[in-house]
């Protein structure tokens, strides 16, 4: 379901006022939401079977962002996960690392010691996670701490009560002061909060809103309601950076976060990555996994597969 979007030309004069933003985002084509849910279940009957599927568990432990956002977490629980990311099995030093842990801004200097030396990196939620709801100021404030601490990825939301109001500029420009006060070294992924959002309509125009103003990633959810990534809103987002790098040259990443806990549901995810945007995002700097209970399965599908016995989740530690 290929999407269309006007010429480059035009995308550089989409943004200079609410309305012509208003005109470019209600101009996208309307999601068929039939096709949309049909071609995600299609996909999602795909079978991964021997070597293939120990390259897709491991490349999906590569992809997770290793996540605890609590309001019970202390450093001691940080510095464990922290750990758990280097080395996701201490009895098999084989399994590949995660991509990063995620954590709350003050948290995220005790992540960066627990992950010191390694390729694992820290991201931060900020700007008032989860609900976005505080004066521009204090979220860029509390991007600035993360980053000052450390961070190397900022994982903010979007104001999801101005985006419905259609408010788009509003909510551009705040992504724009964002994607600032992150500097020039840390990554900015944008959450969109698609449980929110209503229509698959509105889950694409978010998603292009996030693009034009700078997001390095797009992200489904917080994992704080009760509907977070399914297999067809992310396969609307990803359709949404394929076409949006056809016109920029621009490529962006996508993060799916929420709900996905089994082995089965990351290899669903790993084939609409390959079916939709092909090999360019099938690497952990353009597609990620919020999760935290994710590991768990996938250690123990891995362990299946090496040995032939399944060991049950008391062979892997409880975040």
């Amino acid at each position: 379901m290929p999407t269309t979007a006007p010429t480059a030309n035009a995308l550089a004069d989409v943004t200079a006022s609410d309305s012509t933003l208003r005109r470019f985002l209600h101009g996208l084509p309307g999601v068929d939401a039939v096709g949309l849910e049909a071609r995600a279940a299609s996909l999602g009957t795909r079978s991964i079977k021997t070597t293939a599927k120990a390259y897709a568990i491991d490349l999906a432990i590569s992809m997770v962002d290793l996540t605890t956002l609590e309001g019970a977490d202390t450093p001691g629980k940080v510095r464990a996960l922290g750990a758990k990311a280097v080395l996701p099995d201490p009895t098999d030093r084989t399994a590949p690392a995660t991509a990063a842990v995620c954590v709350y801004p003050d948290m995220v200097a005790v992540a960066k010691q627990a992950v010191a030396g390694s390729g694992v990196k820290v991201a931060s939620v900020a700007t008032a996670f989860p609900a976005g709801r505080a004066a521009l100021e204090v979220k860029l404030a509390d991007v600035r701490d993360a980053v000052a601490a450390g961070a190397d990825e900022v994982d903010m939301v979007i104001d999801r009560g101005a985006f419905l109001a259609g408010k788009y500029l509003k909510v551009y420009d705040e992504i724009v002061a964002v994607k600032e006060a992150c500097g020039g070294d840390a990554r900015l992924k944008v959450i969109f909060e698609t449980g929110e959002l209503s229509t698959y309509d509105n889950i694409r125009r978010a998603s292009w809103l996030g693009m034009l103003a700078g997001a390095d990633f797009i992200k489904t959810s917080t994992g704080k309601v009760a509907v977070n990534a399914t297999p067809a809103n992310t396969l609307l987002m990803l359709e949404a950076v394929r076409d949006f790098r056809a016109q920029t040259g621009v490529q962006v990443g996508v993060k799916p976060a929420g709900g996905i806990r089994t082995s089965k549901d990351a290899i669903k995810f790993l084939v609409l990555v390959n079916e939709t945007v092909g090999e360019d995002w099938l690497d952990n700097h353009w597609f990620r996994f919020g999760a935290s209970s994710l590991l768990n399965d996938l250690l123990m599908q891995r362990q299946k597969l090496a040995t032939g016995r399944y060991s049950g989740p008391d062979y892997v530690t409880v975040d």
